[in-house]
């Protein structure tokens, strides 16, 4: 179970989905979107604390990262950034937007053979979001998103620690379809509320918007002469 978050005045909003389901696109729509509103936005994204960036990058370079180390890892950048980036700004009365949040290691990690108990209690400490949306792609057209254009998938990103093929793009595979099928476990789980990411970009961001717009009453707003930046990059 996660914390409540009723006990903060702000509103966490976070998105999930294997890689190329679009999620990022859409949470930096909404993040343009709720600033041209005015609103007060803080921005958080998984595994970009600066606490553990150097031991992370080390690690992957010399390819010495266990499943559990990549976990602890993670646990530890979430940990820093929760304490850092996401809970002062809902004390404060903020939307807090998270790019991944608890869930992508309740899939990842799970996926690379952790136990589902152990992690979900590693992760008991956060707080539970406003709205959780989980981006669903069929499996063949998030990987055709991502490998299109790529000159080469990284060792990690590959999971070619799992050793589930020697080529790293059939690895690729192998291992995105095994994190989706934990993040379709835990939709009811964790009540996840999904858009399908094959819409057009604007009819997913539509629906985004109209499942926020209700959460946003009594956010803490910006001083009105901030806000003209914000519309202009919002296109509004």
């Amino acid at each position: 179970m996660l914390r409540p978050i009723e006990e903060y005045r702000g509103k966490l909003f976070v998105v999930e989905g294997i890689d190329g389901s679009g999620k990022s696109t859409q949470i930096r729509l909404l993040y343009k979107w709720l600033m041209a509103q005015g609103y007060s936005v803080f921005f958080s994204e998984w595994n970009s604390s600066s606490l553990v960036k150097r031991t992370t990058r080390r690690g992957k370079n010399r390819r010495l990262l266990t499943p559990l180390t990549f976990s602890l890892i993670h646990a530890t950048d979430f940990a820093d950034r929760t304490e850092r980036n996401i809970i002062p700004p809902l004390r404060a009365g903020a939307a807090v937007l998270a790019d991944r949040y608890v869930y992508t290691a309740f899939a990842r990690d799970v996926a690379r053979g952790c136990n589902p108990q152990w992690v979900r209690e590693m992760y008991a400490f956060a707080a539970k979001p406003t709205v959780a949306l989980y981006f669903r792609v069929p499996l063949e057209v998030a990987v055709d998103r991502i490998l299109t254009g790529r000159p080469e998938i990284k060792w990690y990103e590959a999971g070619m620690d799992l050793g589930l093929a020697d080529d790293p793009y059939e690895s690729f595979k192998l291992f995105q379809a095994l994190i989706l099928k934990q993040y379709e476990r835990i939709i009811d789980e964790y009540a996840l509320t999904v858009i399908d990411g094959t819409l057009p970009i604007a009819e997913q961001q539509r629906q985004v918007r109209e499942i926020v717009e209700p959460h946003l009453g009594g956010l803490l707003r910006r001083p009105r002469d901030t806000w003209a930046p914000a519309l202009e990059q919002a296109g509004e």
